[in-house]
């Protein structure tokens, strides 16, 4: 059982691993490079044009979450193309299959991402012909149990604001009037 600074450390590695134009140890004397599933990888880089494809990604961790940012540029066209957010939910997908991977080459041991809610893709307008999309999806790390969840449950903020607005009132349970109130009760 890997301790959480291990986990992280772990990950870490693997992200570093991803960058572009990277090879595996094993096979860089043959040139093969290392594959993720990104659209940066495919085609040919000197003779294609590649449409623009420009993509990578990023991690952050909060509590025993891992949140993987995908951000992509690209041809305001292909927004507009039926099943685009598949087509983004299946390279965040790919970033986490590699992460896996990746993770038990450095480590040798098994990592596991649970995925938690919907991706959250957002797409910002560059141009006329150029957007900017960017992804996130939270995944959960299985085996971090030592870590406290940053959000426990579920805040009461309604009864905390009603609290504050009703001071000096009677309307509501609990509000107490200020301490630096001298006039007399209405």
């Amino acid at each position: 059982m890997a301790t959480t600074l291990e986990v992280i450390r772990g990950i870490s590695q693997a992200v570093a691993n991803a960058y572009d134009g990277g090879h595996d140890e094993k096979y860089s004397y043959d040139g093969t490079a290392r594959k993720i599933g990104l659209f940066r990888e495919e085609g040919d880089l000197i003779t294609d044009s590649r449409g623009g494809a420009m993509d990578g990604f990023g991690v952050r961790f909060n509590g025993n979450r891992l949140i993987i940012s995908y951000q992509y540029d690209c041809m305001l066209k292909h927004v507009h193309e039926s099943g685009f957010e598949d087509i983004i939910n299946e390279k965040v997908g790919n970033v986490a299959k590699y992460l896996r991977s990746e993770y038990k080459k450095v480590t040798g041991d098994g990592l596991t991402l649970s995925k938690e809610g919907d991706c959250d893709i957002m797409v910002e307008y560059i141009s006329r012909i150029r957007s900017s999309v960017k992804a996130c999806q939270v995944y959960k790390i299985g085996g971090l149990g030592d870590v406290a969840d940053p959000h426990p449950g579920d805040r009461d903020v309604d009864s905390a604001i009603k609290s504050w607005l009703g001071m000096g009132k009677d309307k509501f349970s609990g509000a107490k009037k200020p301490s630096n109130v001298t006039r007399k009760n209405d």
